[in-house]
């Protein structure tokens, strides 16, 4: 008897165990929230991404592909038109309309007690029209050509059900109703999330009928269960595993150069004594160095990239001295990661008044990038050679990140991973805090510049791509040779997984069950 391809692929699907539905998964890092509006981090929204939608999706490598949205157009020099996807629905039933679109915009600047808000990507509308069930307008103050860039960072949410929906609902998983390809069926905050296919989605259907999403944030422990077969898939593979990994014919990796900058952040607000900055008796310094700029170009100076980049992070990371490698819009072609040069920070620093140096604790996480206590060790190490006597307090990520959203610092390492565009990290790490803008959401060092913030308006309302990339240009080369951050490199996201699976590396180093698959 003969059977056609397809009646044997059939024949092949039925006869898989039940367990070939399933997919276990672990994180190296925390997801805080599951409201998408609540904090702007990578593991948040990689798992809003499996259970909401957007109006506009990116794909692999952050390029903007039609979601909820079908297509975009301005009518106006001020005004854009999305066309909505009809038929779809969210997770409890309700139909999705441009009412649900126009409720989402009016919450997300609105949520309370949010540690690092998403209000920047919806303050440049000023007046949304539903014009009926399937399209919506969006007016601006001006022309705005980034909108449709902006909305690939908001989830849609349901009017009826999330009304009155606190962030404390989402996390009890009442309020956790969206259009997105997973349901969540329990979620143990900190611990794990089990999902369920959302048999009724509108894009293509995820081959996992249930998901079990761990987050096991020691490095050790998330390569042990990946070993011992615990899980089938995780992220963030600890570089000192990935050779022995590589070696395994067990397993397989996905990588891809991502778009996180890891950086350094400063205390620049304060002119007087900084919490963490005092002489080398110990004594609080009156007048805060971190504010001069011979003491940030010291303190960049003094950093040995390239033997953080290859001994600490083995390879798996380029050295930087900006946002973005090369090739994404907005670049800077001729701003190459600063020369380590020791003997010329020591110069600096007298320069600035402090021959001797002076005491500095450097902050940062221990479980939340890769090597992150680590790469604040070789620091610390680094600077203490040229004087700045550097104590280094790596903390666990929930109660680092708290301290550095209240500037409590005077130095600390951080991570960001942009959107691939220049405003993105201009907007969130360098503009001058102002709520009322969206702006500085994510400046925790509060950085101000008015001549920056003067280029990213300017950028923020020109039309030709070609210009607006010029300025954005000259915008991060101002902020960046003002070191109103201290760039360290751009990290290479790096997944492992057992044999029989497949999966779409991203950029954006979001973990989605959805882009895994078997490897057949």
């Amino acid at each position: 008897m003969r059977m056609t391809l397809a009646a044997l692929a059939l024949a092949g699907a039925l006869a898989l165990p039940a367990s070939a539905q399933t997919l276990s998964m672990a994180v190296g890092a925390p997801v805080t929230s599951l409201d998408p509006h609540f904090h702007q981090l990578s593991p948040n929204n990689a798992v809003a991404a499996m259970v909401f939608d957007r109006l506009v999706n990116t794909d692999g490598q952050a390029r903007m592909v039609p979601g909820l949205a079908e297509s975009w157009s301005t009518v106006a020099p001020d005004t854009w038109e999305f066309r909505l996807r009809r038929g779809v629905t969210f997770h409890n039933g309700n139909p999705f309309t441009a009412e649900d679109v126009a409720f989402t915009l009016g919450r997300v600047p609105n949520v309370p007690n949010s540690p690092s808000s998403f209000a920047a990507f919806v303050r440049p509308i000023r007046e949304v029209t539903v014009v009926d069930p399937h399209t919506i307008r969006f007016r601006t103050d001006g022309p705005y050509p980034l909108l449709p860039q902006d909305l690939t960072n908001i989830y849609i949410l349901d009017r009826e059900t999330h009304q009155n929906a606190a962030t404390e609902d989402f996390n009890a998983g009442r309020a956790a109703v969206g259009t997105g390809p997973f349901r969540v069926a329990t979620h143990r905050l900190g611990d794990r999330i089990e999902f369920e296919r959302n048999d009724a989605y509108w894009g293509d259907k995820p081959h996992w009928q249930r998901v079990t999403y761990r987050m096991i944030v020691n490095d050790s422990a998330r390569t042990a269960a990946l070993l011992a077969g615990d899980v089938e898939f995780i992220d963030q593979v600890p570089t000192a595993d990935l050779a022995r990994l590589r070696r395994d014919d067990r397993l397989h990796m996905s990588e891809v150069t991502g778009l996180r900058i890891i950086y350094l952040s400063l205390d620049h607000p304060r002119e007087g004594a900084s919490p963490f900055v005092t002489d080398n008796e110990g004594r609080p310094i009156e007048r805060n160095p971190l504010r001069d700029l011979r003491v940030r170009r010291a303190l960049s100076m003094a950093i040995d990239r390239n033997a953080i980049t290859e001994r600490v992070m083995e390879g798996a990371a380029t050295p930087s001295g900006q946002f973005f490698p090369p090739g994404i819009f907005s670049y800077v072609p001729d701003l190459p990661p600063p020369r380590f040069d020791a003997e010329g920070a020591r110069r600096l620093l007298a320069e600035a008044g402090f021959p001797q140096g002076f005491r500095i604790t450097l902050h940062g996480p221990n479980d939340r990038y890769p090597n992150d206590g680590r790469i604040i060790q070789a620091i610390g190490q680094m600077w203490t050679r040229i004087g700045v006597r550097t104590a280094v307090e790596a903390q666990p990520w929930t109660t680092f990140v708290a301290r550095a959203g209240r500037q409590e610092f005077s130095a600390f390492l951080i991570g960001w991973g942009s959107n691939p565009e220049g405003s993105h990290p201009l907007r969130n790490l360098i503009a001058g805090f102002d709520a009322s803008r969206g702006w500085g959401a994510s400046n925790r060092g509060r950085y101000s510049n008015p001549q920056v913030d003067a280029l990213l308006t300017e950028a923020l309302r020109t039309i030709d791509d070609a210009q607006r990339e010029q300025i954005l240009i000259r915008a991060q080369r101002m902020a960046l040779e003002d070191v109103a951050i201290i760039p360290l490199h751009i990290q290479t996201n790096i997944w492992a997984m057992r044999r029989h699976l497949r999966h779409d590396s991203r950029a954006d180093e979001l973990t989605r069950a959805q882009d895994v698959k078997p490897a057949r």
